[in-house]
């Protein structure tokens, strides 16, 4: 039996910290970084995911999420580096956090 070796190497759990301090509604939780969003109504939620959905994709880093009516909660690890949290997670809660501005101030 033969064990993968992670791919992108995972954060201490300091540094996962740190990096926390600049995303402020982002916490850490069981190895991951989640963060809940309220919009203010199911289209504008649904619109978000669809704007974030190409940007994941071509990082190649796909979010856990769950969206009910106005709210998008999200998990983000990184599975290459053993289900752990990498930069590629700070990466993309970045951009979803720039996306998310322009939602609070023209939707």
């Amino acid at each position: 039996m033969s064990t993968v070796k992670p791919t992108v190497e995972a954060l201490a759990e300091s540094e996962v910290l740190k990096q926390l301090a600049e995303l402020k509604q982002w916490r850490f939780e069981g190895d991951k970084i989640k963060r809940d969003y309220k919009f203010k109504d199911f289209l504008a939620a649904f619109d978000f995911m669809s704007k974030i959905a190409p940007i994941a994709e071509s990082q190649q880093h796909h979010p856990e999420w769950f969206n009910v009516y106005n709210k998008v909660n999200v998990e983000l690890t990184t599975h290459d580096a053993g289900n752990k949290v990498s930069t590629k997670d700070f990466k993309l809660a970045k951009e979803m956090e720039s996306i998310f501005q322009t939602f609070r101030s023209s939707h």
